[in-house]
């Protein structure tokens, strides 16, 4: 397709994609500057205490190091809401890992040697990091993320279950998960006139600049944060990160140019993971299926430095219909680094507890999965009773059935075979919120007929940059070769981070009317003749946003999954997967589907393969590299899918847009973990499932 025709749902390869595939794109550890600096950042050896003693003697002895960063040296900092970025300022330690030190030097090898060399003495203290369902330390926190109640209830669940015809009780446990992106946290930093220039691994560079701010109580004028192609995200860089305030606190300590990139044993823990989850779930139903009473309880850890609680039973209050509800969330302060956002946070781990417990109610009842959640599903928000801006989940699962052979599908578990191996199907819903937040935006026509948008949304993968390129050729109806997008500086009007699935919605809300303003601009006052220094427009949908009228706002999906389950080994493999969505209106189908079956894929390796490994003895995981944290491979996943059904929605944004970037993960485990139910009549109900939870209890013939 050429870029004349470009425009919202027409199908177009990523802008940056031969950048990125000749290694001309640039990444934060990429950018050169004279006199560079390479920085190493020491970790704690001990879970919880004090640090005696520092001794730098050794390190310093190194060729090329030329200094080391400590709480007994380093730059002041202005304290934040987030105490984890306050760095360097003190000697107590809270978690295994916490970073203590930087070693500064003329080369990456010299700082590296340098860090193996620094002597630190501690003052060590008991320490409790395993996360258990009885665990003395548990209590009720004020909010889940990011500020949803922390309990709900509706109805009366307690004698709505008990006078139920079916009932269901079941634990559901998930381990802790590492965001592992492609590009690990990194950044440059120098100091420039007074003016501080940081390019940085972000997922948002405004709160980056902003948070900067804070810490060297600069004005944000005086900060450029840039961020213009980014390696993968999942949340983890969706906050503002150790990297720049390290790199910036060094840089302004020697008046050089810093460089810090973390290992990826480095980033596994102290930057964010997602919190291991105890969740109990009851369901209440007639013989039918139709749910009486749904309870979800919710148990996760946080750290003692910072309270974050992963809303983990959110999704259940919105999902299904049922007069009796509840849900609870409850949380423990323990000697770890502070869990925060990955890729769709509480849906992800809540939808492997809430559509495996579906699952083993229809089995209860002797009801189709498919079936037993379209007799559920509900035209207003269950426990809000707000209307939904558009509601296709049923619409989701029909498609989905019909395309993945679901009607010719045997229900009783345990009976398909294709030589030594067991062949299952199973399925699960999906939900995920459709959230579209206010942004600024400017737009410009050059003399030459040129045109020009800027905003400060950072493309982290998704395709953002394409997206948004394709909704200013259609708003300004010019040919696309005559568009340019910049994106990923601090310097450009400022947006919302690239999470929560916020972007595409929330940006391109902006960007169209920037890009209709400066049309209609030109056409009323110009005659459509373009002024001689051109025109430029800068808007933001910031009161739109935040007076749009009361809806339950969500995109849905479902998702097919058959697995073969070797009867010898217990390995699982899963031939086939589909997912079917209603996640508005597409802006740019190569790159939605990509993010889609992206997702499923990560729900996949979730649901097989993933698994923080804790040793409690030290309070840290063992496994802290993709040689032993095991992620997806190709080999995992023979034939994926993903498609969409039509839900174009304008209640969200005037583009009908919703996101897309997380909705793929939310439910596809579950559906792994059903299919293998099915497979095999053995139901796992604590991820990952690997072939030790397996291979004792297959038949031998």
């Amino acid at each position: 397709m050429s870029a004349s025709t470009v425009g919202i749902g027409q199908a177009h390869p990523r802008l940056e994609g031969p950048a990125k595939v000749t290694g001309t794109a640039r990444y934060a550890a990429e950018y050169p500057a004279d006199g560079m600096v390479y920085g190493w950042a020491v970790q704690s050896s001990v879970a919880r205490g004090r640090i005696v003693r520092i001794d730098p003697t050794a390190t310093l002895a190194e060729p090329g190091v030329l200094d080391v960063l400590t709480y007994e040296n380093a730059p002041r900092l202005q304290s934040t809401a987030s105490s984890e970025l306050f760095l360097l300022q003190h000697p107590q330690v809270h978690y295994r890992g916490e970073f203590l030190a930087l070693v500064l030097a003329e080369t990456l090898e010299s700082a590296r040697e340098g860090a193996l060399l620094l002597r630190v003495d501690y003052d060590t203290e008991p320490h409790s990091s395993l996360l258990t369902e009885h665990h003395p330390g548990l209590y009720k926190p004020e909010k889940v993320n990011p500020s949803y109640p922390t309990d709900t209830g509706l109805g009366d669940f307690e004698a709505g279950y008990a006078a139920s015809e079916v009932q269901l009780d079941q634990t559901y446990r998930t381990p802790a998960y590492h965001n592992n992106p492609m590009e690990p946290h990194s950044a440059t930093a120098q100091w420039l006139d007074g003016r501080l220039l940081v390019h940085d691994s972000s997922q948002g560079g405004t709160l980056v600049r902003d948070t900067l701010g804070q810490l060297f109580n600069l004005p944000v004028d005086r900060i450029r944060v840039i961020s213009a192609h980014v390696g993968g995200g999942f949340g983890g860089k969706g906050s503002p990160r150790c990297t720049p305030v390290l790199a910036a606190m060094a840089a302004r300590h020697l008046g050089r140019p810093v460089r810090l990139a973390l290992t990826r044993q480095q980033i596994c823990g102290p930057l964010g993971y997602r919190t291991p989850t105890i969740q109990r779930v009851r369901l209440g139903s007639d013989a039918d299926g139709r749910l009486a009473a749904i309870c979800h309880d919710a148990i996760s850890q946080t750290s003692t430095s910072i309270e974050f609680t992963e809303q983990t039973a959110v999704l259940t209050r919105s999902l299904y219909a049922a007069p009796n509800r509840r849900t609870t969330h409850r949380v423990t302060r323990l000697d770890v680094p502070t869990p925060s956002w990955m890729r769709a946070p509480g849906e992800c781990p809540g939808s492997f507890a809430l559509e495996c417990a579906m699952d083993e109610l229809a089995v209860a009842c002797g009801t189709d999965p498919v079936e037993l959640r379209i007799r559920n599903d509900t035209e207003v928000d269950p426990e809000e009773g707000l209307p939904f801006t558009s509601r296709n989940l049923v619409a989701c699962l029909r498609e989905g059935a019909r395309r993945f052979g679901w009607a010719d599908r045997d229900p009783a578990p345990g009976v398909r075979r294709q030589g030594r191996c067991l062949v299952g199907t199973g399925m699960a819903s999906a939900i995920y919120p459709a959230r579209a937040a206010g942004a600024h935006a400017c737009a410009r026509v050059n003399p030459d007929g040129t045109y020009e948008v800027g905003i400060n949304a950072t493309d982290i993968g998704t395709g953002a940059r394409t997206a948004l390129w394709l909704i200013a050729a259609d708003a300004l109806a010019v040919p696309g070769e005559r568009v340019t997008v910049d994106i990923g500086d601090s310097d450009l009007p400022a947006a919302f981070v690239a999470g929560g699935s916020f972007g595409t919605a929330g940006w391109g809300w902006a960007v169209d009317k920037a890009c209709r303003t400066l049309r209609r601009q030109l056409q009323e006052q110009h005659g459509g003749t373009v002024p001689a220094d051109g025109l430029t427009v800068r808007v933001d949908t910031m009161t739109e946003a935040a007076e749009q009228p009361r809806y339950a706002r969500y995109a849905f999906g479902a998702h097919f999954v058959e697995v073969r389950v070797d009867m010898d080994s217990g390995e699982v493999r899963v031939p086939r997967m589909l997912g079917v969505f209603a996640t508005g209106r597409v802006v740019n189908p190569t790159t939605a589907r990509s993010q889609l079956i992206g997702g499923m894929t990560m729900g996949l390796s979730m649901a097989l393969h993933e698994e923080g490994a804790l040793d409690q003895r030290f309070g840290d995981w063992v496994n802290r590299d993709l040689a032993t944290y095991h992620i997806a491979s190709c080999a995992d996943v023979e034939q994926i899918d993903a498609g969409w059904v039509d839900d174009p929605d304008e209640r969200v944004n005037p583009l009908g847009v919703k996101g897309l970037g997380e909705i793929g993960i939310v439910g596809s485990a579950a559906a792994v973990a059903n299919a293998v139910y099915h497979a095999t009549g053995i139901r796992v109900r604590e991820l990952p499932i690997q072939s030790d939870k397996l291979v004792d209890r297959l038949p031998t013939n």
